[in-house]
């Protein structure tokens, strides 16, 4: 697939500003497209690792349907914004990406991914975290986003 170039070039950001948005943005928004041709889109919580973004699920569900029919999905995030009302406008770091969905079900790569989100969401509450994933694993589904092209955006 052949990305189109972002229209406004003076802001695009370098790869390891993107990458920083993603590892500072606290949740993101996954697209997607259903089996009848429309878009979905829902905010979820993310870990940004070795050049993938996961996420985790209840094991069915629109998202997932939409995921399995069509894999190739965008997930965007925002790190930082602040809104100049006097000037109609938004400053902020944002990122986006093209990639192909994959479920982690059944992988070793599943528990790397749940261990992520763990550090990323709560650090803190290692053990207890551990023991919640453990609990909760055959009821959770992980999925990764293993990306193909991604740009980034600063609006100041």
């Amino acid at each position: 697939m052949e990305y189109k170039k972002m229209r406004r070039s003076e802001k695009l950001m370098s790869t390891e500003d993107t990458e920083e948005v993603l590892r500072k943005a606290p949740f993101g928004t996954l697209a997607c497209v259903d089996e009848g041709g429309y878009a979905y889109s829902v905010p979820l919580h993310f870990v940004y690792e070795n050049r993938r973004i996961y996420f985790h699920s209840a094991r069915e569900g629109r998202k997932l349907d939409c995921m399995r029919h069509h894999p190739s999905v965008s997930f965007s995030a925002v790190s930082w914004y602040r809104i100049l009302p006097e000037k109609f406008d938004t400053e902020y770091d944002s990122a986006v990406i093209f990639g192909e969905a994959r479920c982690l079900d059944g992988t070793s790569e599943k528990q790397e991914a749940l261990q992520a989100l763990l550090s990323k969401y709560s650090a803190p509450y290692q053990q207890e975290g551990m023991a919640y994933i453990k609990q909760a694993g055959e009821h959770t589904s992980v999925w990764a986003v293993d990306i193909r092209h991604m740009t980034g955006k600063r609006g100041r």
